[in-house]
């Protein structure tokens, strides 16, 4: 889907009802596959800036990427902030299993607002997936640059292409089943938006509505995560994780066919299962936008 989703929510029942919480091994497991494409962001990042003192992750979630930040800018303080503690716990345990734990802190409270209770400004604030889960975008924007710092960068994770972990005609099935999922994950994010309290309909032009939050938009660039088949195990298990979501979530959407397609896919004693199938791979682009701001 245009926002490559990738919290694989798959909640048709309650589209704002999300537990983090009991998300957070997939949300872990994602962004450790994910962390080449990561390290690349954080490459561009760091060639476009001075050393930042102070990186806001916002929207932290368990921390992978907020460590990564922390290696990435090894003069910097982190600060992971998130609206669920446990992912928080996480963040703060791995932190220091890599030995950052000293200039790495954590803030829980909900976006935008748990912001305000920064000691300082930030040089750099990451939110990675973070913005489309607030109702009001623009408001949330703003929020955000009222916390940088001048002269700070603000570097927006948002769309990008559907993720792919198959070929269009998989030997089951009917040929295109990915892209029917796309389509169900495109609708249910249209009612998740929709249902956000103070939701307000935008145009995604985020280098746009950057501007009206008062910041110059410095850059766009798209990175790929490549793995190719046949891919790894840990690949395997994600792909599978995803899958399983999706069938859980979407499956009273599908026709009978593509049901007992994901089921073969999920099944691993099935040849034809993402456990054993050779052709499984892993290929995502994922979209940053930078501004910086100027007053």
């Amino acid at each position: 889907m245009a926002h490559t989703h990738d919290h694989n929510h798959g909640h048709h029942h309650d589209h704002t009802d999300i537990d983090w919480a009991e998300m957070a091994s997939l949300l872990e497991t994602q962004a450790e596959l994910f962390t080449p494409l990561y390290e690349r962001a954080l490459a561009w990042l760091g060639h476009k800036q001075t050393e930042p003192g102070l990186i806001v992750d916002a929207g932290s979630g368990p921390g992978v990427v907020s460590c990564l930040l922390a290696e990435a800018f090894p003069g910097a303080r982190v600060v992971a902030v998130d609206g669920t503690e446990p992912l928080l716990e996480r963040a703060g345990a791995r932190a220091a299993r890599l030995g950052v734990a000293d200039r790495f802190g954590t803030l829980a409270g909900e976006l935008p607002g748990a912001l305000a209770d920064l000691d300082y400004p930030a040089d750099l604030l990451w939110a990675s997936r973070s913005l489309h889960h607030l109702g009001d975008q623009r408001a949330a924007l703003a929020a955000f640059a009222a916390r940088l710092a001048p002269g700070g960068t603000l570097a927006l994770m948002e769309g990008g292409l559907p993720a792919r972990f198959l070929p269009r005609d998989i030997g089951i099935g009917r040929p295109g089943l990915q892209s029917r999922l796309d389509a169900l994950e495109e609708e249910w994010f249209a009612e998740m938006r929709a249902e956000l309290p103070g939701h307000v309909a935008e145009t995604e032009d985020w280098p746009a509505l950057m501007a009206t939050a008062g910041l110059r938009h410095t850059g766009t660039r798209s990175f790929m995560l490549d793995l190719p088949a046949p891919t790894t195990d840990r690949a395997r298990v994600y792909v599978a994780a995803v899958l399983s979501r999706l069938r859980d979530g979407f499956g009273d959407h599908l026709d009978a066919t593509d049901r007992a397609t994901l089921d073969r896919l999920l099944d691993p004693e099935d040849a034809a299962s993402v456990h054993r199938r050779a052709d499984v791979f892993v290929l995502a682009v994922h979209t940053v936008h930078t501004a910086v701001r100027t007053g």
